[in-house]
């Protein structure tokens, strides 16, 4: 028998963000360490790790509401992240190149040749990475956004069921909104301002 191949670090995070547009709800530590062994494959051990990446690189959202703290993505605001995040990893890709090729004219000037100089090694490496990052934040957003040959036909209909999505998404907060003031006595001005809700959020037409 074949050992099992493990599950990576990166197919762990496209997990727990399948499971937040799945239940559509808000989640403290706990629950998510119980819930994504049995949903999702991702052992309890592993789930704070990930959840935290995911909160660093802005595709899911956190905050302390009374004594707990409450994790959450919402449809739609991922795509924008891993688009912000690939600008600008491709910025600092042109960056390194700008200073190899600078680096590059130097060394023919001086006649160095092929000698390696320790700066120029560093800006190959930085480079190197820098290009690896970009394609895995690229095949992120693929996936995010279900931009593949099959579903192109579909962006107007998906466009509409977002729209949907959406306003379905404000009646949720809408609610969540009245749920909290009741439940934590906070008022809408405050729960908005710390929740970054607009104070004129309303419905799509």
């Amino acid at each position: 028998m074949s050992k099992r191949k493990g599950v990576s670090f990166e197919e762990k995070r496209i997990r727990m963000l399948e499971l937040f547009y799945e239940k559509r709800e808000f989640f403290t530590l706990k629950e998510l360490e119980k819930i994504a062994p049995k949903e999702k494959g991702i052992v309890a051990q592993a789930v704070k790790d990930v959840l935290q990446t995911l909160v660093d690189d802005g595709l899911v959202r956190s905050e302390k509401i009374g004594t707990s703290v409450y994790f959450w993505t919402f449809p739609g605001e991922n795509i924008t992240a891993v688009e912000q995040r690939i600008s600008e990893a491709s910025k600092k890709i042109v960056e390194a190149e700008f200073k190899l090729q600078k680096l590059k004219e130097v060394c023919e000037k001086e006649k160095i040749g092929r000698e390696d100089t320790e700066e120029r090694q560093i800006l190959l490496h930085e480079l190197e990475e820098l290009k690896v990052k970009e394609d895995q934040l690229k095949q992120q957003i693929a996936k995010f956004s279900d931009a593949d040959p099959e579903v192109i036909a579909k962006i107007a209909e998906k466009a509409q069921k977002y729209k949907e999505a959406t306003n379905i998404w404000t009646d949720n907060i809408f609610a969540i909104q009245s749920w909290c003031k009741n439940k934590f006595d906070i008022s809408e001005e405050c729960l908005n301002k710390q929740f970054n809700i607009p104070d004129d959020l309303d419905y799509k037409e």
